[in-house]
């Protein structure tokens, strides 16, 4: 079969007005990039406040492999077999990173024939839209500095600036590094690092905000520093929020692109799951919503991370009210949860995969306690057996949930269809009750308990004296109402990525925790997770070359 990029080049895209004329916007309300990609302008978002919403479809997974389970190509079949089956269906996911398509786990666009294109474009700089939230974060990291230099009218102590710079790139070099060395016109030397732009606090500010107002409020809330009395400084109080927010100014408007069977895909925001909230900005999915009967979207890996941020984060923030929720799962990511080895998933192995159901079982387990209706999609691989798919159906419909084979990938919309059948019935049931896992009143510290031993199933939460007490002033300073973000590794539900499974009575130790208070969340990081990531030892990198017609290879 040909490859990703391959299939994606041979595509026939119709122009990007008639995808949007299918969705009944005027092409005056599409601002181009090319003839294949818009934005859609402020003033039509604006235009769309009073329509009903459609339906709200969740793609999550199991706790995955390394290369994922094909939980964006699932979102991409899903929502092309909805449309071939006469609904009125967009799909809504987040815009690829350059460092995971540079590393290890490829791009974000779909595979196979399910996918989102122009997928060269996608994977790559898009729109800009990375860039311009790299800029606005280093903006700011920049204004720290020449405000401290010149005057410090907001006496901020050197010690305790939290606001770190950010790339978009794998680069472990940068996690911890020392500015202003050379002397005295260089600027005060202070200890700082990087985080992937994926992880930034702006990143995140921009997937939640719900317009330009929004935004420029909440960027001046970001906390950049303390003083040496532990009072905040805030974006605001340097003056940088407007200067950032004209930055992104364009990157707010959602990205509208098409599949390969030309239906609409809104592209917009990349917060990652494991060290962020994991899910595609607000304003692109209530414009969906508007838009569609169908608004099919997709949180960042596992149900443990990506889902329940979506419920717990985005959901309550924006007021939204999910209606379905599908769990995509593999044969391979089975076997390696009940404790095979990773060379040898593609070996049949009945035991290993029988032993791994444990993982499904708890994520369909962990959805359910949100409320909402759930139907597991098997992402078929061509060396799945027929005796392990049986096996598969067997223990989830003794669940009490429904299951599918879903072959979009080799097959496109014909691969999901039943998929579709299904999830429209889910949705239309009425059966959703949806409900975040806590109270916004619950304390800080419980909040983060609640997550860890209800969806992680730990015995306990590790956290030092200093944590806690952090989180104690972060409650009397009014921040007690926010939810919480865990960053932690995605190949377990425990912070160790070698605890495979569906283990119970481990602990969860946190080693740090950041007050993102623009974004309105605590970010919890546990383990050894990293908010820079580094490459692997052979990076997809080394395969991306140009080729003698000028064309793109080795994307994936």
């Amino acid at each position: 079969m040909a490859t990703d990029i391959e299939i994606a080049r041979a595509a026939t895209l119709k122009p990007i007005v008639e995808i949007g004329a299918s969705l009944g916007i005027p092409a005056t309300h599409l601002v181009p990039y090319g003839h294949d990609k818009a934005k859609l302008s402020a003033g039509f978002l604006k235009s769309l406040a009073d329509r009903p919403d459609g339906k709200l479809i969740l793609v999550t997974a199991i706790t995955p492999t390394s290369a994922g389970e094909g939980k964006t190509t699932t979102t991409v079949g899903l929502g092309d077999a909805l449309n071939a089956i006469g609904k009125k269906a967009s799909i809504c996911i987040r815009e690829a990173s350059l460092g995971p398509c540079f590393g290890m786990k490829g791009g974000a666009a779909g595979g196979g024939y399910a996918q989102i294109v122009p997928m060269e474009d996608m994977n790559l700089h898009f729109t800009g839209d990375f860039h311009a939230v790299t800029s606005a974060n280093n903006l700011l990291a920049a204004m720290i500095d020449n405000h401290i230099y010149w005057e410090n009218t907001q006496n901020i102590d050197v010690r305790r600036i939290v606001w770190r710079r950010v790339a978009d790139m794998n680069d472990r070099s940068l996690r911890q590094i020392t500015t202003s060395l050379g002397g005295v016109s260089n600027g005060f030397p202070a200890e700082t690092g990087f985080d992937i732009t994926v992880a930034s606090e702006v990143m995140a500010i921009l997937c939640l905000s719900e317009d330009l107002t929004d935004l420029q409020k909440r960027l001046g809330d970001i906390i950049i520093a303390y003083r040496r009395d532990r009072s905040p400084v805030f974006c605001r109080d340097i003056g940088a929020d407007g200067a950032m927010t004209v930055l992104l100014k364009n990157a707010m408007q959602p990205n509208l692109v098409q599949t390969l069977e030309n239906n609409p895909a809104f592209v917009h925001g990349g917060p990652f799951a494991n060290i962020a909230h994991g899910c595609n900005s607000v304003v692109a999915t209530k414009a969906a919503l508007k838009l569609s009967d169908y608004v099919v979207t997709e949180a960042g890996f596992g149900a443990d991370l990506g889902a329940e941020k979506f419920f717990d984060i985005k959901c309550r923030k924006a007021g939204l009210t999910p209606d379905a929720a599908v769990v995509v799962a593999t044969i391979r990511a089975l076997k390696l949860n009940g404790g095979a080895a990773k060379d040898q998933l593609d070996q049949p192995d009945l035991a290993r995969l029988t032993s791994g159901c444990a993982n499904l079982g708890r994520h369909i387990e962990n959805v359910k306690q949100f409320g909402v209706p759930v139907v597991v999609a098997i992402n078929h691989f061509t060396s799945d057996s027929e005796e392990e798919i049986a096996a598969i159906k067997a223990y989830v419909e003794a669940t009490g949930t429904e299951v599918v084979v879903c072959t979009h990938w080799a097959d496109g919309s014909k691969g999901a269809l039943e998929l579709a059948e299904k999830v429209v019935t889910l949705a239309h049931e009425g059966n959703s009750q949806f409900a975040p896992l806590y109270s916004d009143d619950l304390g800080l510290f419980d909040k983060i308990e609640t997550i860890a031993k209800r969806i992680y199933r730990a015995e306990d939460v590790l956290a030092d004296t200093k944590i806690r007490s952090q989180l104690d002033q972060w409650e009397q300073q009014g921040y007690g109402h926010l939810p919480i973000c865990i960053a932690k590794t995605p190949y377990s539900f425990s912070a160790d990525p070698e605890l495979r499974g569906a283990p119970n009575g481990h602990s969860i130790p946190i080693r740090e925790v950041r007050l993102s208070a623009g974004a309105g969340f605590i970010v919890v990081i546990c383990g050894e997770i990293m908010t820079m990531p580094g490459l692997p030892s052979k990076p997809a990198a080394l395969s991306i070359h140009l080729n003698e017609k000028g064309e793109i290879e080795g994307l994936f």
